[in-house]
């Protein structure tokens, strides 16, 4: 029987070290710690990685420190657009939603594609129509709106430049042009989760808010099979967060599996070779976690910290933001 494991990510848009206070990284790790602990009693029990990321992508939407679900960053138009997406390594069943507003999970959005539909992703109102078919609980989009992200869109929007920045690019600029680090008010976060069960089955699921002030109807990796979420048996399981349009670029969860499949590579090898290598080259900023089919982990980033943890059946969990 094979020792089961899941691993999370709260995004890699994590507060800088130098604008982050004790309290709040306490907060992140707490969170992170819990969660792990909640989800991880599904595979100790017996229970099915796709069941276990399902979980811990929920509780992650249902955080407010975190950019996905309840918490979710505003749009230009002071909305919210959520995507989210989820995989089964055993069947390569798959399911994805995009630019939704009113399903109070995303990732069970997501699930509810997969298992009830035979296409593999939807968007919008057909998308919450589904969703709502499926017996999912709806809200008004105003359930997923904090102050602080309010606050956030007030203050990219008083800049004037109309764009956006990822929190983890404030190390750069802060040494580029000597100016103040940046915290969470321009920066996309996502969160995830990857898991192995005892059957030996990998599953794996994404989801997000977006970024502050991003355009209506832009859709980053999240969502999409093979660029922000994959799962294989005959591989791993993948969750990215980052620079969306470089992880689509570079179909970098896929990429991960296929050089372990077909260029002989480790997991580690691969998922640093993504992270440190070819990410980068294309301006790519960002991490990822995996978890490959005999129970290894990996969680790479090239930015200044990523929340993240994960936790092996019969161990204590591992909880961490920066390097």
């Amino acid at each position: 029987m094979t020792t089961a494991i899941i691993a999370i990510h709260g995004g890699a848009g994590a507060l800088s070290r130098e604008t982050i206070t004790p309290q709040q990284q306490a907060a992140y790790e707490g969170a992170l710690n819990d969660i792990l602990v909640q989800s991880s009693a599904v595979l100790a029990q017996g229970g099915s990685a796709l069941d276990a990321v399902t979980l811990a992508v929920r509780m992650l939407e249902d955080c407010p420190l975190f950019n996905a679900g309840h918490g979710s960053v505003f749009t230009s138009a002071a909305t919210h657009e959520m995507d989210a997406a989820i995989m089964d390594g055993a069947t390569l069943g798959c399911g994805s939603v995009a630019s939704v507003s009113t399903v109070r999970n995303p990732v069970l959005a997501a699930r509810a594609v997969m298992e009830t539909s035979d296409h593999v992703f939807f968007c919008g109102k057909p998308a919450e129509a589904l969703a709502e078919a499926a017996g999912l609980e709806m809200v008004e989009p105003d359930y997923f709106s904090t102050p602080l992200r309010r606050e956030q869109l007030d203050r990219v929007r008083a800049t004037g430049t109309g764009g956006f920045v990822l929190d983890h690019d404030a190390v750069e600029k802060v040494q580029r042009d000597n100016a103040a680090p940046l915290d969470e008010d321009k920066k996309m976060g996502t969160v995830g989760a990857v898991a192995l069960d005892q059957a030996g089955n990998l599953a794996a699921a994404t989801s997000t808010g977006g970024m502050t002030n991003k355009q209506p109807g832009r859709v980053g990796d999240s969502p999409i099979i093979g660029a922000g979420c994959y799962a294989s048996n005959h591989s791993c399981a993948v969750s990215s967060t980052g620079t969306g349009e470089m992880f689509i670029r570079s179909v970098a969860a896929y990429d991960v599996a296929a050089q372990m499949q077909y260029a002989g590579r480790t997991l580690v090898q691969a998922a640093d070779n993504v992270v440190f290598d070819k990410l980068p080259a294309i301006g790519g900023v960002g991490g990822l976690i995996a978890v490959d089919a005999t129970g290894n982990v990996a969680l790479p980033f090239n930015s200044e910290g990523m929340y993240r943890g994960y936790l092996r059946i019969g161990q204590d969990p591992v909880v961490e933001i920066y390097r």
